[in-house]
């Protein structure tokens, strides 16, 4: 509690206001320390993404993201999976919707080949809802 002095008087009235200052000095702290961490929390895996002029979107959590790197692994997020598990691991995670958008991270030295057979793989298993994910082209 904060004390003033009317100057006049010997006793000290109690000031009833709120300091406001710390509490907004925490709150600027908690957005800076959000603000650096939230671009860290998307997918980890290693990729060099193909260019693409499309517009930008960020990509959340709660989406699911399939990556495929150049040595032709398989990953649900940051979890490496094997091709034969990509149906009980998809339905596990998108609680059997078959409507859920699919986003597909594959490295740009993956053969088209390769891509399309996870392609028809997805399509076999029912998900028929694909996005393509690149690198924005800054040209």
């Amino acid at each position: 509690m904060a004390m003033m002095n009317d100057g006049e008087q010997d006793e000290f009235a109690l000031n009833n206001e709120i300091n406001m200052t710390p509490f907004i000095d925490v709150m600027l702290v908690l957005l800076i320390i959000f603000m650096v961490a939230a671009p860290l929390s998307t997918v980890s895996v290693p990729l060099e993404l193909p260019g693409a002029n499309a517009e930008h979107q960020a990509l959340d959590q709660k989406q699911l993201i399939l990556s495929l790197d150049k040595e032709r692994q398989l990953f649900l997020g940051d979890k490496a999976i094997a091709e034969t598990e990509l149906a009980h691991v998809l339905n596990d995670a998108s609680g059997n919707n078959l409507e859920q958008i699919i986003f597909i991270r594959a490295d740009q030295q993956v053969n088209y080949g390769a891509l399309m057979s996870l392609l028809n793989t997805l399509r076999d298993i029912g998900y028929l809802n694909v996005s393509l994910v690149g690198e924005e082209d800054l040209n």
